[in-house]
């Protein structure tokens, strides 16, 4: 059984990438600090999507449908990757209070350093895959 892309799946992957690098910049240019969390999880939500659409299988119906988290799913088809989907995971409650907009939910400081992680958690996974860090514009992502 070969571990490649389904068929289809390589353009696939790289919109998802690049809608996450998309998503990225626009969390980086967010002055409110809520917002630019938000912005950033969600950012690392469709760069694991990307990763999901290239490695994941469909799964044969057992007894009704199931709902799980992306985070669970990165676990099972990239466990090198669970420190990752462990750390994002924990930060969805945050990213719904920001959403919701609760005072205080993110500091500043804690926003720009999910910002930070999600630029590399989306340069790693990109290696993953054996694609470059997606431009976005006549930007890379990593600005670093």
């Amino acid at each position: 059984m070969s571990s490649s892309p389904i068929a289809g799946a390589p353009q696939q992957v790289r919109d998802l990438l690049a809608a996450a690098a998309r998503a990225l910049l626009d969390a980086a240019g967010e002055p409110r600090a809520g917002e630019r969390y938000a912005r950033a999880h969600l950012a690392a939500l469709r760069t694991a999507a990307a990763l999901l659409a290239a490695r994941a299988r469909p799964a044969g119906r057992r007894g009704g449908p199931s709902l799980r988290s992306a985070w669970s799913l990165l676990v099972e088809v990239a466990p090198e990757l669970s420190e990752w989907a462990a750390y994002f995971a924990a930060g969805a409650g945050k990213r719904v209070a920001a959403e919701a907009g609760l005072a205080g939910a993110v500091s500043e400081r804690e926003a720009d350093d999910l910002v930070r992680d999600v630029e590399a958690f989306l340069a790693l996974v990109a290696g993953t895959l054996g694609l470059p860090v997606p431009v976005v514009g006549h930007q890379l992502v990593l600005a670093g």
